[in-house]
């Protein structure tokens, strides 16, 4: 083939890569929540750090956190188990400040010092503080045990004296009969055995 021929040939059209360019991809928020849990690291410390410097003080911003609403954080979190870590142990760490609020920050020490007078890992501190969910919430409660709770109450072998009659002996409530005394009348006294056993005068 001439190299004019070779010229005047058409280009072939270059292959295009079948992958997404990396600008066409979504972008990752740093620190965001995934699947509706709480953000983990600092950032998810941090949010939490300004639900808990709010909870129970309307006026609070949040970028101040106190000694009681630290020990409610704490609680939830089970930080504090009243073994390891007490009330006494965060009152102590928190009085080094000398103010009775402290920013993220200092929180942050706080924190470090706690762990190390409790020899605890703060990562792990941490970890938990971050993971609790918003103030409040109570996902570690038991659920009660309704029918045990009842079946307690209405054990007529736990009562004495006259509650015992307020149930049958299927435990069953027995109403106003169970919690009246109602007299015969009869001339005899309460409890007497041998009603209508001798025989009549004529």
């Amino acid at each position: 083939m001439s190299e004019s021929e070779d010229a005047s040939a058409p280009a072939t059209p270059a292959r295009q890569d079948s992958t997404p360019a990396a600008s066409d991809a979504t972008p990752s928020t740093p620190g965001g929540s995934e699947n509706g849990e709480p953000r983990r690291g600092p950032a998810g410390l941090q949010q939490q750090f300004r639900a808990f410097a709010k909870y129970g003080d309307s006026k609070s911003d949040g970028t101040q956190i106190t000694l009681s609403q630290a020990d409610k954080w704490m609680k939830q979190a089970k930080v504090i188990d009243g073994k390891t870590v007490t009330t006494t142990d965060t009152g102590i760490a928190f009085k080094k400040f000398k103010q009775q609020k402290i920013h993220f920050k200092e929180f942050q020490k706080f924190l470090d010092d706690l762990a190390a007078s409790k020899k605890v890992a703060p990562d792990k501190m941490k970890g938990k503080l971050t993971a609790c969910g918003a103030p409040g919430h109570k996902s570690n409660a038991s659920p009660g045990t309704k029918s045990n709770v009842y079946d307690r109450l209405c054990d007529v072998s736990k009562y004495g004296a006259s509650h015992r009659q307020r149930f049958d002996e299927h435990g069953k409530g027995r109403g106003a009969v169970g919690r009246r005394d109602d007299h015969a009348n009869s001339g005899y006294v309460t409890g007497y055995k041998h009603q209508d056993t001798y025989p009549q005068k004529r």
